[in-house]
């Protein structure tokens, strides 16, 4: 069976080519009585729009773009839950793809995805102007989330990665401790920079020794967490608490500790970063900064959505999110906040 064409359809409602094309666009300029007709008789004919040609009339793809460094956790899946909470009420399409920081494979990210979408999230704590400048499009709507980059010319949205690892480790401070071990994140990472300063600077200001030996070196995954607890535990002398730079790391030095037979929070207090979903239902309850990661996705989209609306008349804005200590059990406190 021969497939219908817009042509098709113009000829049987008796309209012209460009008033059909003018209804799968949803424009204003059509009378309700015309589209319904128009409507009709493409659904008699079975026509399916062409979505590539659709997009070169207009100009647009309908489609978006987001660029993790990983797709794997609890962190970048509560993103994406956000972003396309946001997508779906724009009746637009998500193409998501990971980088894994890989400098390589970010640039081959964003070449796959020129053409193809109006504007793209981008969450790749590696990424540089340089790179961006070479493998986009000059008038691409683009949104930094979580990176840093030393250009005016790029929306972005961080989280308070200084004041929240500030708050979480003078709130140990509080609890008497005062030898605190850090469990880094990855080396050269936006986030992981700022929240190693947020934790030295709250022992300089609590009048703390900063000992290099408690600077354990991480990269944001429970196997790392867990490698970091096992040298904690061999050190002769111990730290009685540890701020790791995200909840994973965090989770997975519990699970060590509990296995080595040492007590969350009575020999060691633990506290996080990122207040995933599950650090709420494991036990004890993990003392972790909080930001509602999904309405960081949701922030991030809608401001793309502004974005490409907008087109020249878009004025890029550079936020940071303000972030709150949520307190749990494994921080020794007896006071649970939800």
């Amino acid at each position: 069976m021969k497939k219908s064409t817009i042509k098709d359809v113009a000829r049987e409602a008796g309209v012209s080519v460009a008033t059909v094309s003018r209804v799968f666009n949803n424009s204003s300029l059509v009378i309700d009585d015309t589209r319904d007709k128009v409507l009709g008789i493409a659904n008699q004919l079975h026509f399916i729009p062409n979505p590539i040609a659709r997009s070169l009339s207009r100009n647009r793809t309908d489609a978006v773009g987001l660029l993790l460094p990983d797709l794997h956790g609890e962190f970048f899946s509560e993103v994406i839950r956000g972003v396309d909470q946001v997508v779906q009420a724009n009746k637009k399409h998500l193409l998501v793809s990971s980088s894994h920081n890989e400098r390589n494979e970010i640039e081959a990210a964003l070449r796959m995805m020129r053409g193809r979408v109006d504007g793209i999230i981008i969450m790749s704590p590696g990424i540089d102007a340089e790179t961006l400048l070479q493998n986009i499009s000059k008038n691409l709507p683009v949104v930094l989330l979580n990176c840093f980059v030393q250009d005016t010319n790029f929306d972005s949205i961080n989280i308070d990665n200084y004041g929240g690892a500030y708050q979480s480790v003078l709130h140990l401070i509080s609890h008497n401790h005062r030898r605190i071990a850090i469990i880094k994140g990855t080396e050269n990472n936006y986030d992981s920079s700022l929240r190693l300063k947020g934790y030295r600077q709250a022992l300089v200001d609590a009048g703390v020794p900063t000992v290099p030996e408690l600077e354990i070196d991480g990269d944001f995954t429970e196997a790392a967490g867990a490698a970091a607890a096992k040298a904690i535990s061999r050190m002769q002398d111990r730290p009685t608490a540890v701020f790791a730079a995200n909840d994973a790391m965090a989770i997975g030095a519990i699970a060590a500790l509990r296995e080595l037979g040492i007590r969350i929070p009575d020999d060691i207090a633990i506290a996080g970063f990122d207040d995933i979903p599950i650090a709420r239902s494991i036990m004890p309850g993990l003392t972790s900064v909080h930001t509602s990661i999904s309405e960081l996705g949701m922030l991030a989209m809608n401001r793309l959505m502004t974005a490409i609306d907008a087109k020249e008349e878009h004025h890029r804005q550079q936020t940071i999110i303000r972030t709150t200590l949520v307190v749990r059990e494994s921080c020794g406190s007896h006071v649970l906040s939800p």
